[in-house]
């Protein structure tokens, strides 16, 4: 599967797609294909704070339980509900269904700190 090049990336495989004043995320197609079929999501609250490189949720897979990592600061304006019921949508659809949160940046400028698409594709290539 291709990287969306429209997207920025973090280190700890989180995406961010910049709309308007807010910023989605959720995670790669790369992370939830290292951690196999997805089976539970848990997600902060709507007005929780994140803070960058800070965990903020998880994601349970039947290997193992993995945290989900905040690529910046900001404040949760939205979460997604449906991986409560649905949280194969990980697995089958990361970036588009399965977004995790909305956000509202503390500093827009960390988004330009993030990897870009090609950058992202050259850490997860394999060897």
């Amino acid at each position: 599967m291709s990287t969306p090049k429209d997207l920025r990336y973090s280190e700890e495989h989180e995406w961010v797609k910049v709309e308007g004043e807010k910023v989605r995320i959720g995670i790669t197609h790369f992370a939830q294909s290292e951690l196999g079929d997805i089976v539970f999501v848990e997600l902060p609250e709507v007005g929780d704070k994140i803070t960058a490189d800070e965990p903020f949720g998880s994601v349970e897979s039947v290997k193992t339980v993995s945290e989900l990592y905040a690529p910046i600061n900001g404040t949760i304006v939205e979460v997604n509900d449906e991986l409560d019921d649905s949280p194969e949508f990980v697995n089958d659809s990361p970036y588009e269904k399965a977004w995790m949160i909305v956000v509202e940046p503390a500093d827009t400028s960390e988004i330009e700190n993030l990897m870009t698409a090609e950058q992202y594709e050259e850490m997860t290539k394999e060897d």
